[in-house]
């Protein structure tokens, strides 16, 4: 696949927007990734990433999309890759999240606009403000 000049600055952008639902997700223990990927139960994989994320985004705005793999091996430490869709109000983000020992990483596969600007430029900015409005703000506390 040929990648555009502007998916890395995209690829930031999700990447600042999920960080906090990666951190919940690095709490599942890697067995149950495992087994709920070579199993296929991705309904039970689905409801962990949907409990992630509704701590941080609107009902809907992040999901799994269509499923995951693991990559588990005697030589180096399993890595899993999740298929993910981000659904803020007028874009669409498929992308794949990695899950390793110590990182993340975020890889675009392809972003909807649906109402794109001619200028790339502009698409980027709406997707960071996009996602920037389906966040939950969390409430001050009052004491």
């Amino acid at each position: 696949m040929n990648r555009q000049p502007h998916t890395s600055s995209r690829e930031v952008i999700v990447a600042r927007a999920i960080d906090q639902v990666v951190r919940e997700l690095r709490l599942i223990d890697v067995a149950d990734y495992i087994a709920f990927i070579r199993l296929e139960h991705f309904a039970c994989l689905s409801d962990l990433i949907d409990s992630a994320a509704e701590l941080f985004f609107m009902p809907g705005t992040l999901k799994l999309g269509h499923g995951g793999e693991a990559y588990v091996d005697w030589g180096d430490p399993p890595r899993i890759v999740l298929d993910l869709e981000l659904r803020p109000p007028g874009v669409t983000v498929y992308f794949q999240l990695t899950l390793s020992e110590n990182d993340a990483a975020v890889v675009l596969n392809y972003v909807a606009f649906r109402d794109p600007d001619d200028d790339p430029d502009r698409n980027t900015q709406l997707l960071e403000q996009v996602l920037e409005e389906a966040r939950i703000r969390k409430a001050a506390v009052i004491e």
